[in-house]
């Protein structure tokens, strides 16, 4: 049965893709850059900053580097309260997830304190055992380092863990751990970017994760 959960945070628990495309698109015209779609924005959601942008224009590391310090500045600008919230169900099935003795840890691309300011605003640190960011591994989605530094503090193995994000990032790092993985299709990739990845599992809602976790309970069960 599983002991730990490990959750993505955009586009899994919140729905940040307004405000990170808009604060992409905003950077690369501010600096005179080739545009870019919502399209081509959404597809990179999940990778670190500078990895973004050097997937959506090709250019070298200084330029990347410039453009993360620019969106930076960008994102927080626009991040008003409200602007992001949590998709629904969010709160309450991890409250749920919490008090039936779960282990659950947040897994992000995100920087330390934008990651750290949104846990503490939408209230999820009674929560969460565990926040690893991207400041803290030093092999970032999809490479299972994340995934494998929790499950080492936390003291849980892979087959006691399911991994979920709403990204084939998530899903790549997941399997690359030995974890079972559940995509959630109501983020910023698609059902068929989760299949092609390998997601053992797809939820259209975050509630469904009850679901999931219930029905490996029963299986357990039963033998």
């Amino acid at each position: 049965m599983y002991r730990c959960l490990i959750l993505d945070f955009d586009g899994t628990l919140a729905d940040t893709q307004p405000l990170i495309v808009s604060s992409l698109q905003r950077t690369l015209r501010e600096l005179h850059l080739p545009s870019r779609s919502d399209t081509e924005c959404r597809a990179i959601i999940g990778l670190p900053l500078k990895e973004c942008f050097t997937t959506l224009l090709s250019v070298d590391d200084a330029t990347a580097e410039r453009c993360a310090e620019v969106y930076r500045r960008v994102f927080d600008e626009d991040n008003h309260p409200g602007v992001v919230t949590l998709f629904p169900h969010v709160l309450e099935t991890i409250r749920r997830l919490h008090d039936q003795g779960l282990q659950l840890a947040i897994c992000s691309s995100r920087g330390r304190p934008t990651l750290d300011a949104f846990v503490r605003d939408f209230q999820l640190e009674a929560y969460v055992a565990m926040v690893v960011s991207a400041n803290d591994v030093r092999h970032a989605k999809p490479h299972p380092e994340p995934v494998q530094h929790i499950l080492q503090q936390l003291q849980v193995s892979p087959e006691e863990t399911l991994v979920v994000g709403d990204a084939s990032y998530d899903i790549l790092m997941g399997r690359a751990a030995g974890c079972t993985t559940c995509g959630v299709t109501y983020g910023n990739q698609s059902a068929a970017d989760l299949r092609k990845a390998g997601a053992h599992h797809l939820i259209d809602d975050f509630a469904d994760l009850l679901k999931v976790v219930e029905r490996i309970r029963v299986l357990e069960g039963s033998k």
